[in-house]
């Protein structure tokens, strides 16, 4: 049905003046008040026969009457809201009271007014907490903003992929860089500080589905929708680095953001950059997509993850076909390697994930977890004992690796979970979703913050994978997504933790 322009630009000046926009909530509270006078006997449709509708009588009034409930329900919000807004408003005309006062008195009780102040401090900080608690449930035009530190700060956006990006990670060697991996049948690699691309690996014929570093020398390792896996060198030069953007937020902002067409990203791509076209070693005994690959400890092999329901061992050196990992019934999803010893986890569309064990080089066992409902999207291991499933049935599950008969802590969230990972110092994990959302969580399931998505910032389509750099004394968070941009984000673990 064709919308009116004025409608249109009525919502955008609203949105530009806030002035105008209580005006108008205030108006639509009066149209509702008056429908409650309209003579006996009046329908809603029988005010309304004067204008032109292709509508029956009879939808009509039931769609009026939907609107009207709602519009008394954000009513009834709205003048909660007042209430609330003004006995804060009151309290804190009391609390700078008795400060002043205090303050005026005789200067030789420095201590009374010390502790005086302190007490106002407390008073005023949990008055602004309770109030945030109370209106949680209103809408947000109508919420509050508080908190004086961030949690979470927006460190760069890395933009010059030509579509989603499936995957990223960071190097575990210097230079410390960003890679990505896209559909667009690139890698690229970044400077984390500057956000300037590096370098550009081109040898795939297919979209590039995952990326991960050697743990000691400077080699990437990438799987491909052309059925194969490619292990490449680099050799990168940092720029000199930038001061940080002035951008931050609190880590549970609840603002939306306004969905832009695909594809439209803020800023440009790369410039030309130095390619990598041939790579140094190609994997090619799979007869599906290869979804994922992975390092094993000591970057000796490889194990990578493919739509033929199989994963496969490679020797790097040599590139030979060592073990064929089957038992799957359907395609793979995922696979990792744990940080410190030859296991293996695979994850599936099968609703279960395997854990594969290589420590004894004669025989290798396997072991088959069936707790999820739903394709198990990614299944990752933590420094310690832990191994930790996403899905798509909403769950996050943590499990014990001395005993996984049963997950140790469930997380429920309400959209699907893409690939997920665990920060190797503080244990946190991130949870990227295809409602565009980025959770995290410790690993008890106990949820810590949310990071910020709105109209300057966060991802504007699914958020497909993230990925934590915890060097040089600090916490960087990195997202990607099908919007075609990584974020980096630097988290407040400290703040992060006293919150919880």
């Amino acid at each position: 049905m064709p919308v009116e322009g004025g409608s249109g630009s009525g919502s955008a000046s609203a949105a530009r003046h806030p002035k105008q926009k209580r005006k108008a909530h205030s108006l639509s509270i009066r149209r509702t008040n008056s429908t409650e006078e309209r003579p006996p006997g009046v329908q809603r449709g029988d005010m309304l026969e004067g204008q032109d509708s292709k509508l029956p009588l009879s939808l009509r009034n039931n769609l009026l009457d939907l609107f009207g409930q709602i519009e008394r329900e954000f009513e009834n919000l709205y003048i909660e809201n007042l209430e609330l807004r003004r006995e804060i408003d009151s309290l804190n005309e009391r609390l700078t009271g008795d400060g002043q006062t205090i303050e005026g008195g005789d200067p030789t009780k420095g201590a009374l007014k010390t502790k005086a102040s302190h007490s106002t401090s407390q008073l005023s900080q949990k008055l602004k907490t309770t109030y945030k608690a109370s209106t949680s449930k209103i809408v947000s035009s109508f919420k509050a903003t508080t908190g004086s530190r961030a949690l979470c700060q927006l460190l760069k956006e890395y933009v010059g992929h030509r579509d989603g990006i499936w995957d990223l990670s960071v190097t575990r060697t210097q230079p410390v860089v960003l890679g990505t991996a896209s559909a667009d049948h690139s890698a690229l690699l970044w400077s984390i500080e500057t956000g300037k691309c590096l370098l550009r690996y081109a040898g795939h014929a297919g979209s590039v589905n995952s990326i991960k570093f050697h743990p000691t020398e400077q080699m990437a390792l990438t799987a491909s929708g052309d059925q194969t896996a490619h292990i490449w060198r680099y050799m990168v030069q940092l720029p000199a680095p930038q001061p940080p953007p002035d951008v931050s937020a609190p880590c549970d902002d609840d603002q939306d953001s306004s969905d832009r067409e695909e594809g439209e990203v803020d800023g440009e791509g790369p410039c030309e950059v130095p390619t990598v076209r041939v790579a140094t070693a190609t994997l090619k005994s799979h007869q599906g997509v290869v979804i994922a690959a992975d390092w094993l400890v000591g970057g000796r092999q490889v194990v990578t993850a493919s739509w033929d329901r199989a994963a496969n061992l490679y020797e790097v050196e040599t590139s030979e076909l060592v073990h064929t990992l089957t038992g799957h019934d359907q395609e793979l999803t995922h696979c990792c390697t744990h940080p410190t010893q030859r296991l293996v986890v695979t994850s599936s569309r099968d609703t279960t994930f395997r854990l594969w064990d290589f420590r004894d080089p004669s025989i290798h066992s396997v072991n088959v977890f069936q707790g999820h409902t739903d394709t198990v999207t990614s299944a990752v291991f933590t420094v310690g004992d832990n191994v930790v499933s996403g899905s798509d049935d909403r769950t996050v599950k943590v499990w014990d690796l001395k005993n996984m008969r049963s997950p140790i802590a469930t997380i429920r969230t309400d959209s699907a979970v893409n690939r997920i990972s665990v920060s190797a110092n503080q244990r946190i994990i991130a949870l990227p979703h295809d409602n565009r959302q980025v959770r995290l969580f410790d690993m008890s399931g106990v949820r810590l913050a949310r990071l910020p998505r709105s109209n300057r910032m966060g991802h504007r389509r699914m958020v497909c994978c993230t990925a934590w750099n915890e060097e040089n004394q600090s916490c960087n968070l990195f997202t990607c997504g099908f919007d075609r941009q990584a974020i980096g984000w630097n988290i407040n673990i400290p703040a992060l933790l006293q919150e919880k």
